[in-house]
């Protein structure tokens, strides 16, 4: 756990054909507002829309500080065409006696539908096997976000099952689809 701690005190930079992935900042907030404090984005994640631009800014100062203790595992997403900020990708938990890792994903909904979620999945499941040796890299979905479990497809994940009411989210029992990539999944698709 140390050598991955280390790793995300300053998080490497990724670069992928459209996008940078890179640690995120305060001076990310009003971009990272434009889409956390929209019901519509967080409908099938865990936490609920951001409440204003400060709360965002404290979130972000948290994230800040959370880096530099090596206990945050998120990239921000930016284009590289226009530098805007548009979410966020990278290891929610991790199972280091199993070598798991589960990651997760948020686009600001201006810009879904354009790949770009799976061009920054792609990349952080390359970094997990790559740098961080892990052998399996899960990604889970609350029933009804088709559109989430599709990029991982993408991705090349494949659909392991659901767990029924396996999650309480906010006002209730949520169901919850796991697809997940092996590091030889991984090797065999990367060398098509």
């Amino acid at each position: 756990m140390d050598d991955i701690r280390k790793q995300f005190i300053k998080p490497k930079k990724i670069n992928t054909n459209r996008l940078l992935l890179r640690a995120m900042s305060v001076k990310d907030a009003v971009d990272m507002y434009e889409y956390a404090g929209l019901p519509k984005v967080t409908e099938y994640l865990l936490w609920a829309p951001h409440d204003n631009l400060k709360y965002t800014k404290n979130y972000l100062k948290s994230v800040e500080s959370s880096y530099k203790k090596g206990e945050f595992f998120d990239w921000g997403i930016e284009l590289i065409q226009t530098g805007k900020f548009i979410g966020t990708c990278g290891i929610a938990n991790m199972d280091l006696p199993n070598s798991t890792a589960e990651i997760g994903y948020v686009i600001n909904p201006a810009f879904w539908g354009k790949g770009y979620a799976s061009e920054a999945l792609k990349a952080v499941i390359s970094y997990c096997f790559e740098n961080l040796n892990f052998n399996r890299v899960e990604a889970r979905y609350m029933l009804g976000n088709n559109a989430s479990r599709r990029v991982m497809e993408k991705c090349g994940m494949r659909f392991e099952g659901i767990k029924r009411d396996g999650l309480f989210v906010k006002d209730g029992y949520k169901s919850v689809g796991t697809c997940a990539i092996l590091q030889s999944d991984y090797r065999r698709i990367r060398h098509i």
